[in-house]
């Protein structure tokens, strides 16, 4: 799930929430209890659930070893 930034057009305060995508966006401002809450335009963070991602997931074949091995070590032992 993305975690947002929202900003207060009023009061300025600022805040972070972590919604579903299909959420629609948060509008009172839980400061000054104000309709002036504005989603800010940012990297948005997510958060990684279960028990790992790795960069060999979903690669097949001679991709899986993108880290090291036999064929980076053959080629930095030549010279």
């Amino acid at each position: 799930m993305p975690i947002y930034e929202y900003q207060c057009t009023s009061c300025e305060h600022q805040l972070e929430a972590l919604q579903k995508i299909s959420e629609q966006p948060l509008v009172d401002c839980p400061s000054c209890n104000k309709a002036d809450l504005k989603k800010k335009i940012s990297a948005a963070g997510f958060r990684l659930k279960g028990g790992g991602w790795y960069e060999t997931d979903f690669k097949t074949g001679s991709k899986k070893n993108v880290a090291g091995g036999s064929d980076a070590g053959s080629s930095s032992s030549a010279g």
